[in-house]
């Protein structure tokens, strides 16, 4: 019986020992440190500020563009009147539509006063 006393006095033993070493083993948590988190408050932030910034120049950007849009559409158009307008202008200016004019207003043709420019 000593023996098997013995044994199981020895397996006690070990039993005791595997549970303090189970019992000795602590597991610790990280821990961040002020400096850190001071750290990582600054990066957010400057992530942040530069996401808005971002954001906001690109908009900026935009509404120029619109803006030059706008410009060039009236740029057009009025390049499109003024075409109609030497259109006009050189249909007005005739030799046939302004001697009518001139006759209807009284005017004559003198030969003796009409000199030729070349």
């Amino acid at each position: 019986m000593s023996s098997i006393a013995k044994k199981l006095q020895e397996q006690q033993y070990e039993d005791q020992q595997q549970q303090q070493a189970q019992q000795t083993v602590v597991i610790r948590k990280a821990k961040i440190s002020i400096g850190e988190v001071f750290l990582l408050c600054a990066l957010a932030i400057m992530v942040t500020f530069m996401g808005v910034k971002i954001v906001s120049n690109q908009a900026a950007i935009y509404e120029t563009n619109k803006e030059i849009q706008l410009v060039e559409t009236s740029i057009e158009e009025q390049g499109k009147v003024n075409d109609d307008l030497k259109v006009q202008v050189a249909e007005l200016s005739t030799y046939e539509r302004i001697w009518k004019k001139a006759a209807a207003l009284g005017f004559k043709l003198n030969e003796n006063n009409v000199k030729g420019v070349q």
